[in-house]
């Protein structure tokens, strides 16, 4: 496959395949005598857990990690586990502080009288 039909494949963009490519998260795939890059099953599952981690949150590192990990057949999947807890506990903590910015703007917008007056209390809040 070229990296068009990979990337249609995957759901990565050609663009987010090179990049990958260039940072080594994945390996540069086999080059056509032409120089065109001609990848396997193996590239594409890799792009499609690589896609997957990435939908789901994991950094490029983390990614990095995880795809370290699923290729490792005698890994531990208490490491695998470890990371997925870690992660969890961040994208909780991101959520809390998500609740808390809309229950502030929710109370700030519960003040405006949303009508022609200058005074507004969510610029007053802002600009605290």
């Amino acid at each position: 496959m070229n990296i068009g039909e990979v990337a249609a494949a995957t759901g990565v963009s050609a663009k987010m395949i090179r990049y990958y490519e260039s940072i080594g998260l994945i390996a540069p795939p086999l080059r056509s005598e032409a120089g065109y890059r001609v990848y396997r099953d193996e590239e594409i599952h890799s792009l499609r857990f690589v896609r997957r981690a990435r939908d789901l949150g994991f950094s490029l590192e983390e990614t990095g990690s995880l795809l370290a990990l699923w290729r490792d057949r005698s890994r531990a999947s208490a490491d695998v586990k470890a990371l997925a807890l870690k992660h969890i506990a961040e994208l909780e903590e991101k959520a809390a502080a998500l609740q808390a910015m809309a229950a502030t703007l929710r109370h700030l917008a519960s003040h405006c009288h949303g009508d022609d007056r200058p005074d507004c209390p969510i610029l007053d809040g802002i600009g605290r």
